[in-house]
């Protein structure tokens, strides 16, 4: 599955554009490429925004579509999962290539996946978060909170700093983030500092201000 760029989605209802061009470029080739990418979009249900509701975010209900061929309280899980990782990879506004890897590398571990369908979950759970995070993370976060046990929670904690920390080095953005998402699922102040303690040499409030500059911007 080719990479979606943002541009493909409206931003204001999420929708993805019919601009011939655009997909036939995206494609690399001609009608056939952009029926299949039609088919793709289509059977994810990014071809039309769907109505939101309180009890199962929007963002999980599309990356369990792609999962139908597996229990669909498992794929919420993977779905719910994959979307809060995002959550930490874009709270510094650089989703770098080692926080994608590691991401991916995570919902295969975490799931049992095969590594193209843990690949389509992440980039899926990507453009998920970048559309619609203002409205959906504490959606998505909730229903985490409601299927997961504390040890699955816990788990998740160590993920996420896991992911912020791709780079080695986690940006005081991530975490806020991270302790924002601790916050929602319920997991005690000692439980974030446990987690929190095993990653001490990649926060950046720990560092030299000198080391905090080299990181450039990527991804």
């Amino acid at each position: 599955m080719p990479e979606l760029p943002v541009a493909f989605f409206s931003e204001r209802t999420g929708e993805a554009h019919a601009g011939i061009g655009f997909a036939v470029a995206l494609a690399g080739g001609g009608k056939r490429e952009l029926e299949t990418i039609v088919s793709i979009l289509r059977f994810f249900g990014l071809t039309s925004s769907t109505q939101q509701d309180s009890s199962q975010a929007d963002a999980i209900r599309k990356i369990a579509r792609a999962l139908d061929q597996i229990d669909q309280e498992r794929a919420r899980y993977i779905a719910a999962f994959a979307y809060i990782l995002s959550r930490v990879a874009h709270a510094d506004m650089n989703v770098s290539p080692e926080e994608t890897a590691q991401m991916e590398r995570l919902v295969m571990e975490k799931s049992g996946l095969p590594e193209d369908q843990a690949v389509m979950v992440v980039q899926i759970a990507r453009h998920q978060n970048l559309l619609f995070g203002a409205t959906e993370d504490f959606l998505v976060t909730r229903e985490f909170r409601e299927i997961a046990s504390r040890e699955e929670r816990l788990a998740l904690l160590d993920c996420l700093f896991a992911v912020a920390a791709a780079e080695h080095h986690i940006s005081l953005a991530e975490e806020n983030e991270i302790r924002r998402i601790s916050d929602q699922l319920l997991l005690e102040h000692r439980d974030y500092i446990a987690v929190k303690s095993r990653y001490r040499d990649h926060l950046a409030v720990l560092k030299p201000a000198s080391k905090r500059a080299t990181r450039s911007p990527s991804g």
